[in-house]
């Protein structure tokens, strides 16, 4: 039995006396790395105008009118967009582990995130050719929905084939991720063989992961994902905490199985499809995160998911300041900062869990 099990097992509802300092904790510091993103950029804004930009727009200074365009055009769109993908892919991550009774599942580990970027690039590629209808509302309509749909295909195949007589196999688990992301990535691939020079640029945009392109149409249009995400939490925590003991304890517990385990694929693909069809592929947020959060409030869902939109949210808004920074003026796709920092912690989990299994 692996940790993450094992302890949850022992207490499924359970949290730490640290617990209740957590959410107000991670409100300050997804204030503070806001504050850090809007103020830090090519064109930077000190303190002393970031309240006349942002709020008084009576101000009558071109200095003032300048961060007031960087800001409401470019920047706040942005800041808004990575908060609102962050906080769906670590979401999707803990949800998944949940359910899968497994603390290595992530949406981009295990082949969601390229069946959702695999489902975004057909809709680059072939709308052009076969739907030129769409093709002006890609970014805003289009893409979430295909996007979806290949999270949800995705998800629903990794379920089928890792769970048997309500067991997870985390062999099974790990190497049918695998084998999904290398049959999406293929697929992916081809696209990019047949692909025009235009529809080359987007296409490598989702294997490399940017939110460079984030307008406040995007951010509208990732609403109704991350309104779904937040309206499921209550209702599917309790089944989460309940499930780590097996199926049929849940159920006798009161728990529909069948129906937490179809909330819980479609939240993810919709967290994961939605987050995926505005950022490309970004790796490791779902794992980290909620693994980080285990170590201080324990395992109970209730408060393990809002934490982890929190969290998510102020570390890819962090991690995207950084990368919209430390190479200036160009950019550094964000994928290449999130898989440096979750790679070393995804290698840190496998040998944590084989030395468990050898006990």
């Amino acid at each position: 039995m692996s940790t993450f099990t094992a302890a949850t097992a022992a207490q499924p509802g359970a949290t730490r006396p640290s617990a209740r300092l957590v959410i107000p904790l991670l409100l300050l510091l997804l204030l503070m790395a806001f504050l850090i993103a809007v103020m830090t950029g090519a064109a930077g804004i000190p303190a002393g105008r970031l309240f006349d930009a942002l709020f008084n727009f009576s101000a009558a200074d071109g200095q003032i009118d300048r961060d007031r365009l960087i800001l409401w055009s470019i920047r706040l769109p942005r800041i808004v967009m990575t908060m609102m993908v962050g906080a769906m892919l670590a979401a999707a991550g803990a949800i998944m582990q949940g359910l899968f009774r497994n603390p290595l599942a992530d949406p981009s580990l295990v082949g969601v995130s390229s069946g959702a970027g695999l489902a975004a690039a057909v809709t680059i590629v072939l709308g052009d050719l076969y739907l030129p209808m769409i093709a002006g509302r890609l970014a805003i309509e289009a893409l979430p929905i295909a996007a979806f749909f290949g999270a949800l295909i995705a998800t629903f195949a990794l379920y089928r084939l890792s769970t048997r007589d309500a067991r997870t196999s985390i062999a099974i688990f790990l190497l049918g991720g695998i084998a999904i992301a290398a049959l999406a990535n293929s697929g992916i691939g081809l696209l990019v063989f047949i692909a025009d020079d235009r529809q080359l640029r987007d296409v490598t945009f989702w294997l490399l992961g940017s939110l460079a392109g984030g307008t406040w149409p995007k951010t509208g249009a990732l609403a109704p994902a991350l309104l779904v995400v937040a309206v499921a939490i209550p209702f599917m925590a309790r089944g989460l905490d309940l499930l780590v003991l097996g199926e049929a304890e849940a159920f006798h517990a009161g728990i529909s199985v069948q129906r937490l385990k179809v909330v819980a694929i479609v939240v993810v693909a919709a967290a994961t499809g939605a987050a995926v069809s505005v950022s490309g592929i970004i790796g490791f947020v779902g794992i980290v995160v909620p693994h980080l959060l285990r170590l201080v409030i324990g395992p109970a869902h209730r408060l393990l998911l809002p934490a982890s939109m929190l969290l998510g949210a102020a570390l890819l808004l962090l991690a995207d300041t950084a990368a919209r920074t430390i190479a200036a003026p160009a950019e550094v796709p964000i994928g290449i900062i999130t898989a440096a920092i979750g790679a070393p912690f995804f290698l840190y989990m496998l040998l944590r869990q084989r030395a468990v299994a050898t006990l």
